[in-house]
């Protein structure tokens, strides 16, 4: 099973629906960040980036947004005045991504990638990347990690969000009944661990497989690549659920490659 390809598909088709991540940003929010207003940007569900973790003056920053597609972060960001790459498993979302640019009149440039292979890019192409809530999609982060370390530039910054281990521990449809019943363990993969028959009409039904990861393996692994970690902070998804009523289910970290930039 190709799981870039079999989760590329399953994002184009939910770049079609009402997915919140799928929904392109309004001309108001472009307006506040032409502004200079960051708000919109975000790393996990409700909570915006902090200001003091972005970086100011904005002109002439080379940003990736990774595995970012949607319309959102990228022409935020362009908009402030970086120089914005989108990289995206799903066309579609890559797609959100230019219809906001066109509109906007913005530049960007967008490609279609894999997030745990940048080759498309140069060692030391980028001063930011952004990296929301995604690595969910892939069976093991480090080598994202690995790979934004790579690309980064010295003193370059990795903002990162992702859901917190235990959340994957719940059984989903208990979680949806208001119970949370522990059925599963941690690492998790939707291709071990869901029963046969499930797995078989999750996929049919055009839904991207999912794992989660450690803690070693998401902050660990950015250590591990060589990134320095500066700061952390949660945030839940904003539902009335048991789960996000007890605690919040996402981490965003701020990392920053060592080093002196020579830009």
């Amino acid at each position: 099973m190709n799981i870039t390809e079999l989760n590329g598909r399953a994002w184009d088709r939910w770049a079609d629906g009402a997915n919140p991540w799928t929904t392109p940003a309004d001309g108001a929010a472009v307006a506040r960040a032409r502004a200079g207003n960051l708000i919109d940007v975000r790393l996990t569900p409700t909570r915006p980036v902090p200001s003091d973790w972005l970086p100011d003056p904005w002109d002439g920053v080379a940003v990736l947004a990774l595995a970012a597609g949607g319309g959102q972060q990228g022409p935020l960001l362009a908009a402030r005045g970086a120089e914005v790459t989108v990289l995206d498993v799903s066309e579609t979302q890559l797609e959100r991504d230019r219809q906001v640019a066109r509109r906007e009149q913005l530049s960007l440039h967008t490609v279609r990638g894999d997030m745990t292979c940048l080759d498309a890019f140069a060692d030391e192409t980028f001063d930011l990347c952004i990296h929301p809530v995604s690595n969910l999609f892939v069976p093991d982060p480090r080598p994202v990690w690995r790979e934004v370390a790579r690309v980064l530039r010295p003193s370059g910054q990795l903002l990162a969000g992702f859901v917190h281990p235990f959340f994957f521990l719940f059984d989903d449809d208990a979680l949806a009944r208001g119970d949370l019943e522990i059925r599963y363990r941690v690492p998790y993969s939707d291709l071990e661990q869901l029963p046969p028959a499930k797995l078989e009409a999750f996929i049919a039904d055009g839904q991207p497989v999912c794992f989660g990861h450690t803690l070693s393996d998401q902050i660990g692994g950015q250590l591990a690549a060589g990134l320095h970690l500066l700061d952390l902070y949660e945030d839940g998804w904003g539902a009335d659920d048991a789960l996000d009523q007890r605690i919040d289910t996402f981490v965003a970290t701020r990392a920053v490659k060592p080093g002196t930039a020579s830009r």
